[in-house]
């Protein structure tokens, strides 16, 4: 094994975490980004670290999982999340960004670090390679670097992943939409457009009889549960909608005094609040039918489309069967993988993906020049990042991506005294943070 360098192949969430964290320790990092020569289909930004998707990183409250996830990552100290927090948009109790200002911001550290060198180029040569490497390449590795990973694993998996579209805000028709956050009596962060039950059903109507852009006919169309295409959604029944994206528990109209039969949330995608996406609204509608559709949504009849909804394949590899315990695959020791293509779902599953890597990397380094370390503890089950760890070393057929939930968790069960599903939530929360402190303490950074 060579130990001249170490390479980071993909700069997205993860590579740049990962990245960080390395160079962070005095470590020297050769970063490979094939952008701005080269972009997929769903990449729009010259910048690292570009969010695809939506512009949120879920909720920010320490009673769900993504919560805990965040206050783990708060605490070691990572780039993404700072970044995150410095250039948050109000979305309520969510954490959502300026996306552009975030991937610059981002950019901008990155480059200006004198331990890491980026190369922006595409990279070959990965069943060659001798480095210590970290491939974090993504759901959207390009095609020849994805030929590569399938020839050293035996194969890959997929699944199809969806972008929902985003309006410019001056479009919309302040008249006819109201400003609340669910379930907070002052919030203002989300722009409501309600629906009647006849519109609702009308709306259900266009979208399944609504042209769709195929997939290929040799591809299975498997989609991922947390980012279901609205026209999927609406096969599965007539309330489907209803009670998920467009659920109106929570929403009181001001100007009716009453809540509406569904709801369209808006979320804010820039800090000026110059464009707003469509929240749950995941689409491969095609783009004639999404204007013509959407445009009957109360509010929205002037909409101007800044970026449609579209749906990309997402490529992952089998990690309980490839990777060991530090996720380095386990025919070569020298490749660790780290982000979305692990199996990890998320924006910031990928950044504490990232982090868990460039740990377990350092650690491998540093016991290859001979110093002395201490076995490498690993986060325990109560914690997010054990969970996440737990969900890519646990053998399950088939293999698929997850976000980080209390599932993913060692369960708190039934306390004595400790009733009602917010109650157990906190405790859980409170027995992750204690015991994420402790394994923290032990960490050789």
């Amino acid at each position: 094994m060579s130990l001249n360098k170490i390479k980071v192949i993909g700069g997205g969430l993860a590579g740049v975490e990962a990245a960080w964290q390395l160079a962070r320790s005095g470590l020297i990092v050769q970063l490979w980004e094939m952008k701005p020569k080269k972009k997929s289909p769903a990449h729009k930004l010259d910048f690292l670290a570009e969010l695809v998707c939506s512009n949120s990183l879920r909720s920010d409250r320490e009673d769900t999982g993504p919560g805990i996830l965040k206050r783990e990552l708060r605490k070691l100290g990572s780039l993404c999340m700072a970044v995150a927090d410095s250039t948050s948009v109000p979305a309520g109790s969510a954490l959502a960004v300026d996306r552009t200002l975030f991937a610059s911001q981002i950019t901008r550290r990155i480059e200006e670090n004198d331990k890491i060198e980026i190369q922006y180029e595409e990279y070959t040569g990965l069943e060659q390679e001798e480095d210590i490497t970290i491939v974090a390449t993504g759901p959207l590795t390009s095609d020849s670097l994805a030929q590569e990973i399938t020839a050293l694993t035996g194969g890959s998996l997929f699944f199809y992943d969806a972008i929902s579209p985003i309006i410019s805000a001056d479009s919309i028709d302040m008249s006819r939409v109201f400003k609340a956050n669910r379930y907070e009596q002052d919030g203002q962060d989300y722009l409501n457009c309600p629906l009647d039950k006849e519109q609702y059903f009308q709306l259900l109507k266009d979208i399944r009889e609504g042209e769709k852009l195929e997939l290929h006919p040799f591809e299975e169309p498997r989609f991922f549960e947390g980012c279901m295409p609205i026209e999927e959604l609406c096969r599965r029944g007539d309330q489907v909608l209803a009670y998920g994206p467009m659920k109106p528990v929570g929403l009181m109209d001001p100007r009716t005094g009453k809540r509406p039969f569904a709801v369209l949330q808006l979320r804010r995608e820039n800090l000026p609040g110059h464009a707003y996406n469509l929240v749950g609204f995941q689409t491969r509608l095609t783009y004639g039918e999404q204007k013509r559709i959407f445009r009957k949504i109360p509010g929205l009849e002037r909409a101007e489309f800044l970026r449609h909804g579209s749906v990309h394949r997402n490529t992952y590899i089998d990690s309980p069967r490839l990777l060991d315990n530090m996720m380095s695959l386990k025919s070569r020791p020298n490749l660790f993988f780290a982000g979305q293509i692990t199996g990890v779902e998320g924006y910031i599953e990928s950044i504490a993906s990232g982090f868990l890597c460039a740990l377990f990397v350092g650690h491998r380094w540093k016991m290859d020049q001979g110093e002395t370390r201490p076995p490498f503890k690993f986060p325990g089950p109560e914690t997010a990042m054990g969970g996440l760890l737990h969900h890519l070393s646990t053998p399950c057929d088939p293999f698929q991506p997850s976000n980080i939930n209390f599932g993913l968790m060692t369960p708190v069960g039934k306390i004595k005294g400790v009733r009602g599903k917010r109650a157990r939530r906190q405790v859980a929360s409170q027995r992750a943070e204690i015991a994420f402190d402790r394994w923290h303490g032990t960490l050789m950074i």
